[in-house]
């Protein structure tokens, strides 16, 4: 099981997962479309650690990126992703708190 530290916090991954279904478990904010390095829709910036393919991607990837959907992480990575932000929703107030007569 590897460590991994995304810009909003540290997770591990589980046996047998990926490290796309790593970033989707905790949350994280990762497009994709194949998940299975044909796109490279899931490309991340990797600030830290080293990764191997079992194949080589097809999807251009520059150096410093990596394909979360079919990497193996061979040590602790850390990662340029955030989750999402969070919208204020309308409803989460009341919007009449305090101007109710008593």
């Amino acid at each position: 099981m590897m460590l991994i530290t995304t810009n909003d916090q540290m997770f591990t991954l589980q046996e047998g997962e990926t490290l796309l279904e790593g970033l989707e478990r905790t949350g994280h904010d990762v497009e994709y479309q194949c998940r299975s390095g044909y796109c490279g829709a899931c490309r991340v910036r990797m600030l830290a650690g080293r990764v191997d393919y079992a194949e080589p991607p097809l999807a251009f990837v520059l150096p410093g990126e990596i394909l979360p959907c079919c990497c193996r992480p061979l040590e602790p990575l850390r990662l340029d992703c955030s989750l999402p932000k969070r919208e204020a929703d309308l409803f989460d107030t009341d919007l009449f708190d305090g101007a109710r007569d008593t």
